[in-house]
């Protein structure tokens, strides 16, 4: 078997339109296509970032909360590149979304970020 990228990236959230819009308004992202599957009384949204699907979003009725932090096992963050890290936490903050200060990957040196999504997932924006 050979991979060959990441195709999409599923997240079930607890409020569609509040979700809906901090993915599309906040974030900046595109929809590619949305559908209300009544069967299922479920939203599913498909999100792209520079025409690259990369997000379905789900609506269930009463999901189960899923822990996010201290560390728990499972799906840790999602990651986002940016060019400029100042700028993008300052667009944040200016739509009333709080970052944690900023950090420096021992690794490579670069500077990143952390915020919530409305479930409280973790995004990290790694400046590149």
């Amino acid at each position: 078997m050979k991979l060959k990228k990441i195709h999409h990236i599923a997240i079930i959230c607890s409020d569609y339109a509040i979700s809906k819009k901090f993915y599309t308004d906040i974030l900046g992202l595109e929809i590619i296509r949305e559908v209300y599957r009544e069967e299922r009384k479920s939203y599913k949204l498909d999100l792209a970032l520079n025409g690259n699907y990369i997000i379905e979003l789900f609506s269930f009725p009463n999901p189960p909360q899923r822990v996010s932090r201290p560390e728990a096992t499972g799906l840790r963050h999602l990651a986002f590149a940016v060019d400029n890290l100042e700028e993008s936490i300052e667009e944040l903050n200016q739509k009333g979304i709080s970052t944690e200060p900023i950090r420096i990957d021992e690794f490579t040196g670069k500077r990143f970020t952390f915020f919530a999504d409305p479930d409280d997932l973790p995004i990290e924006l790694y400046e590149s």
